[in-house]
């Protein structure tokens, strides 16, 4: 069941760590039960939305999430109405799934439709139930996301202009993607542990990309991986090839793999 309390924000040390690894500003947060159109059975996550994903973790203080959801191509959502024990219930529709959301009660869920309504329609939803603050909260939300989207095609413009790999997924590069060679990759790691260990760069050939890494075992190692594009996936040359539909879902690979000790490099402003 859900805790009673409002939940406090994690501590600054996990904070730190979710937002290495997601490379995404933090817009919302709390408890969250989620049903997949597959599943039968709700279950609860303490979740984040950033940027426009919606990050589930399994415990408040896990550095890791377990589940991420892709709500950009949201199309519609249902009006939040309360289930048989008082909680908030609302349903997404997105391209490619229909999820059912539910919050402690309806108000907490009117929130949550508000602030996922707000990043992937750049706009505040007119719900009058929506208290004066947290329309508030919404706005500064909404100009902070259309910062990020502003840069995010200035990064893709940048790329293009330096003969970066082509890619269709450009506009949502990940976020620990430099336009730098090998040598640079590296030296930013060495310079600037704090901000991670993962650079994504394009590879030398200029067609496909590359991973560099930096290993603290017994003593620093670096290392760089070639990841193949396809057209439509990408391939990362390991032992065994793995393929992947996207240059993010690669970067997720890596950080799972090894229980999140690879981090994404971000540049700390």
């Amino acid at each position: 069941e859900h805790p009673e309390e409002i939940p406090q924000p994690a501590p600054r040390r996990i904070f730190q760590e979710r937002q290495s690894i997601t490379g995404l500003p933090l817009y919302f947060q709390g408890y969250l039960s989620v049903r997949h159109s597959k599943c039968q059975e709700f279950r609860v996550y303490w979740t984040e939305l950033r940027g426009t994903m919606l990050f589930l973790y399994d415990d408040k203080k896990a550095p890791t999430y377990s589940q991420k959801l892709d709500i950009s191509t949201l199309t519609s959502a249902t009006n939040v109405y309360p289930d048989e024990n008082g909680s908030g219930q609302f349903i997404l529709m997105l391209s490619n799934e229909e999820v059912e959301l539910k919050a402690n009660d309806c108000e907490c869920g009117k929130e949550w439709k508000g602030f996922i309504l707000t990043v992937t329609k750049l706009s505040v939803p007119p719900d009058e139930s929506l208290l004066p603050g947290q329309v508030r909260r919404m706005h500064e939300v909404l100009e902070k996301e259309k910062k990020r989207r502003i840069m995010l095609n200035n990064c893709s413009s940048a790329s293009l202009n330096s003969k970066s790999p082509p890619s269709s997924t450009l506009t949502t590069m990940p976020a620990c993607f430099y336009a730098v060679s090998w040598q640079k990759a590296t030296e930013m790691l060495e310079k600037n542990p704090s901000c991670g260990n993962l650079i994504l760069r394009p590879s030398s050939d200029r067609k496909n990309y590359a991973i560099t890494i930096r290993h603290e075992l017994d003593a620093p190692r670096l290392k760089h991986y070639k990841v193949m594009s396809t057209g439509t996936s990408y391939i990362v040359e390991l032992e065994r090839q793995v393929t992947l539909p996207s240059l993010q879902d690669v970067i997720d690979y890596f950080v799972t793999q090894t229980r999140g000790k690879l981090k994404p490099f971000v540049m700390q402003t």
